[in-house]
């Protein structure tokens, strides 16, 4: 992965460039976002970078996007969702939509491109625009 990255940083690299809201992005995806690091975002706790990249981009609003892993949800983690949704993220579970015959995780990385409006030919669209 590290190949593919134009940067690299330590989970726990709290200087990092990412961690001000002066480094510009279009925005944040968590993929697979744990419980623990929902929880993080959800309450603010900065244990580590990418918790705190994640607030950044909620505190600058831009697009987070985080998808959690666990299933099935416990109350609490529901309540997490909750506050990460209020606060401004979108929880996008990693489970496709079934109207378009999904067969690959394209078709969840499509969602998750759709959801930060980036233009892809990922899976056929249920529904296209009108003409």
């Amino acid at each position: 992965m590290e190949s593919l990255a134009s940067a690299c940083y330590s989970h726990m690299d709290m200087d990092a460039a990412v961690s001000s809201g002066s480094f510009q992005t279009d925005g944040m995806v968590v993929v697979p976002c744990s419980m623990k690091t929902l929880a993080g975002i959800a309450h603010g706790y900065e244990e580590n970078l990418l918790i705190r990249a994640a607030l950044v981009t909620l505190k600058e609003r831009r697009p987070l996007v985080l998808v959690p892993r666990e299933t099935p949800v416990a109350i609490p983690h529901l309540k997490n969702m909750l506050l990460a949704a209020q606060a401004g993220a979108v929880i996008l579970p990693a489970m496709p939509g079934f109207y378009h015959k999904p067969k690959t995780v394209d078709d969840l990385v499509g969602k998750i491109l759709d959801v930060l409006g980036i233009k892809h030919e990922l899976y056929k669209r249920w529904a296209g625009p009108k003409k």
